[in-house]
């Protein structure tokens, strides 16, 4: 598909209501391919600008520009959460992001691509928006960033300034079929499940996956009933609307291919809504907004981690297609154990019975 055309079929399919990832897959590309084509000259009110790294360096030029919505979403979740963009390190590929709203885990090889997008207002008199946009080599966004009535638009424009690369032609590729994985019985669940319970920090979770060659949710079988129980999609929103009601600092975690985005705090005001048929959960609360597919909810699990300073409890959500949508732990910090009101919160959800161990 040509550049014009694909901008044609992408503003057509956008006019219809859909947001920029909907229409993108409406029309067959991605939403990294539809943005680069409104690359360049033409008359549409949405434009995108190519940029350039080092990524590192874009984000750590952010700080002037003052308060900014971060967005990272997967297939099933968006989380959002406005603040200014502080403490900025690298090391090699991983990035992390440590300010007191704008906390990020980055993972840099996944980021392949870069614009500073801006549309036109619909209403007469209203800037236009303005947003920095990331995407993997297969064009799917890995994290945003939004100017806000409150960002010096400015500095972000002098950011861009110097990041921008107009010629800078992004190609994206289709992602190849996974390989098949081995079924649950082909692992050892008993040295598994041993070697879980070494653990001594919730990272090494991640490292010990790889290590059995099991699935997220494979490995969350195989430690059932020791380390891991299974609980009802309603769960998530059980877990949401009785944090808001005690006033429970939790922190929310929702993934992209290349970025980890964290809201630490309480949770205030919790919407359940059915938009164009699909049942979304929300918070929506000064400085973070939440919407997650509760309808896409296929499993959720509540797991334990031993770590030096106790067990940690998480709560996650993943969809039919074992894609993790979003985790939910205590508020905590290195060095301390984990809050009594946020286990007995864990304890009080609903577990499935009857499921196989």
């Amino acid at each position: 598909m040509n550049a014009a055309l694909l901008r044609e079929q992408f503003q057509a399919a956008r006019r219809s209501g859909q947001r920029a990832q909907d229409a993108a897959r409406a029309i067959g590309v991605s939403e990294g391919e539809a943005v680069a084509a409104h690359a360049g000259q033409h008359g549409l009110a949405l434009r995108a600008v190519p940029l350039r790294g080092p990524w590192i360096e874009l984000l750590q030029a952010l700080q002037p520009c003052g308060p900014l919505l971060a967005l990272t979403r997967n297939a099933s979740a968006v989380h959002e959460k406005t603040g200014v963009y502080r403490q900025l390190s690298a090391n090699g590929h991983v990035g992390l992001a440590l300010g007191e709203d704008i906390d990020l885990r980055l993972f840099f090889n996944q980021w392949h691509a870069g614009f500073a997008v801006t549309e036109e207002a619909a209403q007469p008199g209203n800037p236009p928006s303005l947003s920095l946009q990331f995407f993997d080599p297969h064009g799917v966004a890995v994290h945003k960033i939004h100017a806000r009535e409150g960002s010096d638009r400015d500095a972000l424009q002098a950011v861009i300034a110097r990041h921008a690369e107009p010629a800078l032609g992004y190609v994206f590729r289709q992602p190849a079929a996974p390989a098949p994985q081995p079924p649950d019985a082909h692992f050892d669940a008993a040295a598994f499940t041993e070697a879980w319970s070494a653990m001594r920090d919730t990272h090494e979770f991640f490292p010990l996956l790889r290590q059995f060659g099991v699935e997220r949710q494979q490995g969350l079988r195989l430690a059932r009933g020791r380390y891991t129980a299974q609980a009802p999609a309603s769960a998530v929103r059980d877990l949401l609307q009785e944090a808001a009601f005690d006033g429970l600092p939790i922190m929310v975690f929702v993934g992209s291919p290349g970025c980890i985005q964290i809201h630490t705090g309480p949770v205030k005001r919790v919407e359940p809504l059915q938009v164009h048929g699909s049942a979304w959960l929300n918070v929506l609360d000064p400085g973070f907004n939440l919407h997650l597919r509760e309808d896409r909810i296929a499993h959720a699990w509540v797991v334990e981690k031993p770590t030096a300073d106790g067990v940690v409890t998480s709560v996650e959500a993943f969809d039919a297609q074992g894609e993790l949508m979003a985790m939910f732990f205590g508020a905590r910090k290195p060095g301390l154990p984990e809050r009594e009101d946020w286990r007995r919160l864990v304890a009080r959800l609903p577990r499935l019975q009857g499921v196989p161990a």
